[in-house]
């Protein structure tokens, strides 16, 4: 297995790429509402709508991190308030399960984040953004992600696919 290891912030004007998985019901509604209410929250985020976060596979989530994704956040409704009745606690379970993998390979924590948003919530999910961003920002770039010569950069060294 190869460790990868925390990279020193590389810049002062290091600008995190996030990648957010939000659910079409609930975040995607708070995200929506934060753009019209005009709460400010940073442009770093590529929003990904889903149908449900209990449906994001795991393999996604990695493939963000694999092709240049600083941090990655997924957003559902609050527990109880799925509209497919279990979808967020599946999804939380499968959070739990990706956190630890994703540190024994080395990355920080706060790369990875779970966070229940509803439809009215559009100043907590520019908040919830802001953070984010802040957190990642004092980590610098992500350790691992896509090179020039389509390897995946760990540590110094570089590994092919």
């Amino acid at each position: 297995m190869v460790k990868v290891q925390e990279m020193p912030k590389e810049a002062i004007d290091f600008e995190p790429k996030i990648i957010g998985f939000l659910c079409n019901w609930c975040s995607y509604a708070g995200a929506d509402l934060a753009g019209t209410s005009r709460v400010q929250y940073p442009t770093n985020i590529r929003i990904v709508r889903v149908m449900c976060t209990g449906r994001i596979d795991p393999q996604l989530v990695l493939n963000a991190f694999r092709y240049g994704a600083d941090g990655v956040l997924i957003a559902g409704c609050h527990e109880g308030d799925c509209h497919y009745i279990g979808g967020n606690y599946r999804a939380y379970r499968k959070y739990l399960l990706l956190r630890e993998f994703l540190r024994k390979m080395g990355m920080h924590e706060k790369r990875l984040r779970l966070e229940w948003v509803s439809a009215s919530e559009g100043e907590q999910f520019g908040k919830v953004v802001r953070e984010m961003v802040d957190d990642i920002k004092e980590l610098g770039p992500s350790p691992l992600g896509i090179t020039a010569t389509g390897g995946i950069v760990v540590d110094e060294g570089e590994i092919k696919i």
